[in-house]
């Protein structure tokens, strides 16, 4: 049996994994946005340095951003190994030592990717590195969450299993679509240089975009004439996507924190995350309205991707939580003899 101090020290070092990680991703954004993710040229050296003896006298422009991103993933990936290594001797469940090596790969994974980005300088890799950097702190934060006592608690929650399923399901639904829009937004960001739409809330002037070869010839030619890049019709359209989706996931977050409070007032924990889930997506949104308005500043940009990792990492949290209880009531309520073993 794990002692509770032991307990305590590894989900303290486990969330402590997961805010560096969160870190890692704003430095990731702050790389892109200030398009400087080539600013050092070759991998796994730094202009020929071993990484971690590059000069500091160095650091400087771009260079700053770029090298400073490399080494908080060498952090990353070091805090992940001995996360991986503490699971493996101090947990008792084995699937929670899987999901350590699980961990242990995806960040491995991650490093190779983000040196095939500079080594091959293609836009596709840069989106797909992206992706699975907010996938592997998802994963870091559920790590954490089922090594606390609190996650041993949740199945002794009672609620209607009826009534409780839908919530589960909306916020797995949630959560996946928060998933889906950090992807569309790492391929806004990685396919072009500067904002197809400039405008919000409207688009181009209209609420629905004209990209006629007409209009976008005209669209271009004004950007032109402003040193901005040119757009496509995809772009324009990639990044309504990213609005509609925005506006879904906002009225499906108020409807959890609405569902939560109606069927489930008595889960306290639950109510209060749903409470910040809203709070954090409206902060979102203005945040994405802002990015728009300040033409894509970097340090806003970055804030935005940000806290879309924050509201991943709490609607995984909140599914989790769902999951874990809904699965512990579905088995209460099977006959005796039926009864299965809820993971712990």
């Amino acid at each position: 049996m794990r002692s509770a101090g032991s307990t305590t020290w590894l989900t303290r070092f486990a969330w402590l994994t997961c805010v560096a990680t969160l870190l890692l991703i704003c430095s990731g954004g702050m790389v892109t946005s200030k398009g400087v993710g080539l600013a050092v040229p070759d991998w796994p050296t730094t202009f020929g340095y071993n990484m971690f003896l590059f000069p500091i006298s160095k650091w400087v422009g771009g260079i700053l951003f770029e090298h400073t991103h490399r080494l908080m993933g060498s952090l990353v990936g070091f805090l992940t190994i001995i996360l991986a290594v503490w699971l493996w001797v101090g947990e008792d469940r084995q699937w929670v030592r899987n999901l350590g090596v699980i961990a242990l790969g995806g960040v491995i994974a991650q490093g190779i990717l983000g040196g095939l980005r500079v080594a091959m300088m293609k836009d596709e890799i840069g989106i797909f590195h992206a992706c699975i950097a907010q996938a592997f702190l998802g994963l870091l934060v559920f790590v954490a969450l089922v090594t606390t006592r609190f996650w041993r608690t949740l199945a002794n929650e009672q609620f209607d299993f009826r009534k409780f399923a839908p919530i589960k399901t909306l916020g797995i639904a949630i959560t996946t679509a928060i998933y889906v829009q950090l992807t569309l937004g790492a391929t806004m960001r990685h396919q072009h240089r500067d904002l197809a739409i400039l405008d919000f809330p409207t688009a181009n002037g209209a609420w629905l975009p004209d990209t006629s070869a007409t209009a976008l010839a005209k669209i271009n030619a004004w950007r032109d004439a402003r040193g901005l890049s040119d757009v496509t019709a995809f772009q324009i359209w990639l990044q309504m996507a990213h609005r509609f989706l925005a506006f879904v996931i906002a009225i499906a977050v108020i409807a959890f924190c609405l569902h939560v409070r109606r069927d489930a007032p008595r889960f306290v924990a639950l109510k209060r995350l749903s409470i910040f889930w809203v709070v954090l997506v409206g902060c979102q949104i203005a945040l994405g309205a802002w990015t728009i308005w300040s033409n894509k500043a970097a340090d806003v940009a970055t804030a935005h991707v940000a806290l879309g990792a924050v509201m991943l990492s709490f609607g995984v949290t909140i599914s989790a939580i769902c999951w874990r209880t809904s699965q512990a009531q579905f088995e209460g309520a099977r006959p005796p003899g039926a009864q299965k073993h809820v993971p712990a």
